[in-house]
């Protein structure tokens, strides 16, 4: 009775755990990267590249740590050079937006001198 009982549990466990893993890609986080930032860390520059889905409606905005709105790109085009003198050393954010003001992007990148 205990190796009938010890054989349901495992062929439950194992079901549940495929189950589990096989979440559909479409809910939740994309599948791949709009936007790429680079070189990461940056020092005098940093450059943002779309890797595919480029329209010019979408907006690039830019945040210190603190939530502070320090940059705002409109009228994008496929590859962004942003010089960094203004910049200080730390962390940023940057939000991708459609022209809704819908986030379909976010990331950090380090800003190092």
């Amino acid at each position: 009775m205990k190796k009938i009982i010890y054989i349901l549990i495992f062929t439950f466990g194992i079901n549940f755990t495929s189950f589990a893993q096989n979440k559909n890609p479409n809910q939740g986080e994309p599948i791949a990267k709009l936007i790429k930032p680079y070189p990461i860390p940056a020092t005098t520059a940093i450059n943002f590249d779309f890797l595919y889905g480029y329209n010019k409606s979408f907006s690039l905005e830019i945040y210190n740590f603190m939530g502070k709105k320090i940059v705002e790109f409109t009228q994008l085009a496929p590859r962004i050079n942003m010089p960094l003198e203004d910049f200080y050393r730390g962390i940023y954010v940057y939000q991708l937006r459609d022209k809704d003001g819908k986030i379909i992007e976010s990331g950090k990148f380090q800003v190092v001198k």
